[in-house]
């Protein structure tokens, strides 16, 4: 419920487990709208539900994405929800799940002082035990602020790690910011290869001057190179 303060979203429902032995994990729900009526001076989504667990084969549940905050009021303050994260694949077998997306924030005011700030994206499935590869973490959510061009972008989440053979997931890129924003979002890092794989490549930075782009992973610890840096 919201209160005179601020208007939360409803968070997503969480995705449900495979099957004991074969099956993918269900992708988390979508976060709900910031509440504009009973709240528009602080206004956040709600965030995304997480993806499921996958049984002994399968892939893990996607992360749902965050939810919209949007505000119209001079001085209020709108969020993006932040994404889900995705599900741990199969313990013999599987890929984890994608990391949700960032819910978007928009201030839509005619005299400013308004602000939009976009969810952060969710951090990528864990692989299986065994053999897969580490989710992609989520993309930040976009900001955009309508007087002035202003709004600042989610950070990106963090790859999965992979499993004892496979590669880790890549970082999640910063959301986009406003056109006049100078952005200090930061890109998600590289999911840890284990023994046998490559790491994942760093999420990417708004722009190449404005921000910090992701960390890459580490590769195995027998055999794998790390991943790139983002850019």
């Amino acid at each position: 419920m919201g209160s005179a303060g601020g208007g939360f979203g409803g968070s997503g429902g969480d995705g449900g487990r495979g099957g004991l032995i074969f099956g993918a994990g269900g992708d988390g729900g979508a976060g709900g709208a910031g509440n504009l009526t009973n709240s528009p001076l602080f206004i956040t989504g709600g965030q995304g539900g997480n993806g499921g667990d996958a049984g002994l084969f399968g892939i893990g549940g996607a992360g749902g994405a965050g939810g919209l905050g949007y505000v119209d009021t001079n001085n209020a303050t709108a969020t993006g929800g932040a994404g889900g994260a995705g599900g741990t694949g199969g313990t013999l077998f599987g890929i984890g799940g994608v990391g949700g997306i960032g819910g978007a924030a928009f201030a839509d005011t005619t005299t400013g002082g308004a602000t939009a700030t976009g969810g952060n994206g969710g951090a990528g499935g864990t692989g299986g035990r065994l053999f897969g590869n580490g989710g992609a973490g989520g993309t930040g959510g976009s900001g955009f602020e309508s007087f002035g061009g202003g709004g600042e972008g989610g950070n990106g989440g963090n790859g999965g790690q992979a499993a004892l053979i496979g590669n880790g997931g890549g970082g999640g890129n910063v959301g986009v910011p406003g056109a006049n924003s100078v952005s200090i979002a930061t890109g998600g890092n590289g999911g840890n290869a284990q023994l046998i794989g490559n790491g994942g490549n760093g999420g990417n930075a708004a722009t190449l001057i404005s921000g910090t782009p992701g960390n890459p992973g580490s590769g195995g610890l027998l055999f794998g190179q790390p991943g790139q840096p983002g850019l």
